[in-house]
């Protein structure tokens, strides 16, 4: 029976983490898309972002599912524990990124049918692929628990939120000097938006994968003492 039992277990946590894998995934080509939808303001990829929120959002609800039913039914401790609070966390932040891809991809479609301008700010592919990177990245540290990838997409995210400030600055100013495309130029600052949030989630899901290898919370710490604290403990292991 304890054998029985035993199997049942490995069986849950793996469909967890594969159902992860794959959420993960659509999440991953989301951003890719809707950074296309955005840089070459075109509709098809916008329509296949759209199209996957759904998908996204089943998948976070039925993960969830599945470690609340661990939880509870298995009373896991240490390592598994902390992997089933960290997917929970990192399910939430996925989905979040794929609310974020979905809007930009919905703005894209508005200023698909506009005069195209977004070309008139390169800042635009420099923190989608910033981005793209982070996500990328983190999700193989999440997967491979690794520290130290970790702790660099940490601190990637510095660059983003100073390519966002530039972005906004730039974006206000053409406002002021062609307010007959304002609406356009408003749906680029949301846009800058939600590419700055997105970084945020993938700093978090980085912050994640270094509680799980180690079991301790780095948030609200300065960068410095994250990535000192997330090496040093790698290279201690």
């Amino acid at each position: 029976m304890r054998e029985h039992i035993s199997v049942q277990y490995d069986q849950e946590l793996e469909s967890i983490r594969a159902q992860l894998i794959e959420m993960a995934g659509i999440v991953e080509r989301q951003l890719e898309q809707a950074g296309q939808a955005l840089l070459r303001q075109s509709s098809e990829p916008a329509d296949a972002v759209i199209a996957a929120d759904a998908e996204v959002n089943r998948l976070e609800v039925t993960i969830d599912d599945l470690c609340s039913h661990v939880i509870v039914r298995r009373q896991p401790t240490a390592s598994d524990l902390r992997f089933i609070l960290v997917t929970i966390k990192s399910i939430t932040d996925l989905e979040r990124i794929g609310d974020e891809c979905s809007r930009i991809a919905k703005m894209a479609l508005d200023l698909a049918i506009r005069a195209p301008i977004s070309t008139r700010f390169p800042e635009f592919e420099e923190i989608q692929k910033t981005v793209e990177g982070m996500l990328r990245d983190v999700l193989r540290a999440l997967f491979r628990v690794d520290t130290e990838m970790a702790a660099e997409v940490i601190a990637r995210d510095k660059g983003v939120d100073r390519t966002y400030k530039t972005l906004v600055a730039r974006i206000t100013a053409e406002m002021e000097q062609q307010p007959g495309d304002l609406r356009s130029l408003l749906d680029l600052l949301w846009c800058a938006r939600s590419l700055e949030r997105i970084g945020d989630h993938a700093k978090n899901v980085g912050e994640y994968v270094i509680y799980l290898s180690h079991g301790y919370d780095i948030r609200h710490q300065p960068l410095e003492a994250k990535q000192r604290e997330a090496l040093g403990a790698s290279h201690d292991d």
